[in-house]
């Protein structure tokens, strides 16, 4: 109750000096809406079901996306972490794809699965996979060795240690990848939007609200539904790990 209040107090002050700047500075709707103007553009949204159309596609490239990115990712950190071979042969490459901006990638993906959903998951899997592999990677080289070493004086195998003992370890890192990588798949989204051709998904309505209607307040409606929906994934995988976590 008591983050609760904090988070509607400072929902507030935010709301209140967005108010103070939009009258102080007098500007136009189409630079700088006032709270009232967004929330009834985004009431409007909602009864039309224009909204919900956009909403949805987002939210299931996404959770698509991170599935199947975060899946990637924990096998590929696995693999790295308990080989030296597999780091220094598939590290440079792996480095080497996170350094192209996704944003220059996505059209050629575009391409090659031609458009739709499957290029749109694709992307978010992309952007998802290399901060989750490093984590993992990291979380299972930090297993604790004496630990590893009463394992293997027990006569447990190498597929052993990693599942009993090596991942429930690394768990709270492999979380914290996990918890970057939720929101980096609501901007792959986006970012596979914008490089589509396809009309739905809230990243299309940014690009109508700004460049076919110029609707500012409606371009305010879809930054704070890819907000809400960048919260309440982070807010999953948060409730996810303190289940597994504290176990």
């Amino acid at each position: 109750m008591r983050r609760i209040g904090l988070a509607a107090i400072s929902l507030a002050v935010f709301l209140v000096a967005w108010k103070l700047v939009t009258v102080i500075g007098d500007y136009p709707d189409f630079i700088l809406p006032p709270p009232e103007s967004v929330i009834e553009r985004g009431l409007r949204a909602i009864r039309s079901g224009v909204l919900w159309e956009h909403l949805l596609v987002t939210v299931v490239e996404s959770v698509l996306g991170f599935a199947l990115g975060a899946t990637a990712g924990i096998l590929a950190g696995i693999a790295l972490a308990k080989s030296i071979v597999i780091e220094r042969a598939l590290s440079p490459y792996i480095v080497a794809a996170q350094a192209i901006p996704i944003l220059a990638l996505a059209p050629l993906l575009d391409i090659w699965f031609g458009g739709g959903l499957s290029a749109r998951i694709v992307v978010c899997a992309l952007i998802v996979f290399f901060p989750i592999t490093i984590t993992t990677m990291v979380g299972i080289r930090s297993t604790d060795p004496l630990l590893d070493e009463v394992f293997r004086s027990l006569g447990a195998s190498s597929a052993q240690r990693t599942r009993l003992l090596e991942i429930p370890s690394a768990l709270p890192v492999i979380f914290g990848g996990l918890r970057i990588g939720v929101t980096l798949a609501v901007i792959g989204a986006v970012v596979a939007e914008w490089a589509s051709a396809g009309d739905t998904g809230v990243g299309v309505l940014i690009n109508i609200a700004n460049q076919g209607l110029f609707d500012t307040p409606l371009m305010f409606v879809a930054l704070a539904v890819l907000a809400i929906i960048g919260l309440a994934f982070y807010g999953g995988v948060v409730a996810v790990e303190r289940k597994l976590v504290s176990q």
